[in-house]
């Protein structure tokens, strides 16, 4: 048997251990950022990155219990979106750029749903890679 907590009667933890809210609090304070975007046929994967391209906090529809088809969707992908959003606003983020990778059915409602938690999109930008003309296609069949 492990060791209970208790609450005292200021509400802290007893025994050493610390309660844990749930907003941190930031090491640094960042007012902008970018927000990737993937969105492909099979998932959605969203990144918040600050503004040298350093990471700060992901998430994609297959983390939040999605599974199979359903990562696809664009509810799926708007859940994704408000995640981030949630995490940006504890940050104090206030305005972000949006680069966006795929062609899959979330690009959107990510971009939607992160802009629901008062955080204004400066600019987005479409960064999925198009063929020019492809590979050489296979010579014809001999017969």
């Amino acid at each position: 048997m492990g060791k209970k907590r208790i609450a005292n009667q200021e509400g802290t933890a007893s025994e050493g251990q610390s309660a844990r809210t749930g907003a941190r609090t930031p090491k640094k304070k960042i007012s902008a950022g970018t927000l990737h975007v993937e969105a492909t046929f099979n998932n959605t994967k969203v990144v918040f990155s600050d503004k040298k391209g350093n990471t700060l906090f992901w998430s994609s529809a297959g983390s939040l219990g999605f599974r199979g088809a359903k990562k696809g969707t664009p509810f799926a992908a708007s859940k994704v979106g408000d995640i981030l959003g949630d995490k940006a606003a504890t940050l104090g983020i206030k305005e972000a750029d949006a680069v966006v990778v795929g062609v899959g059915s979330g690009r959107e409602p990510a971009i939607r749903a992160f802009m629901a938690h008062n955080i204004e999109i400066t600019g987005i930008k479409d960064m999925t890679p198009v063929p020019h003309n492809g590979p050489k296609p296979k010579k014809p069949r001999r017969v």
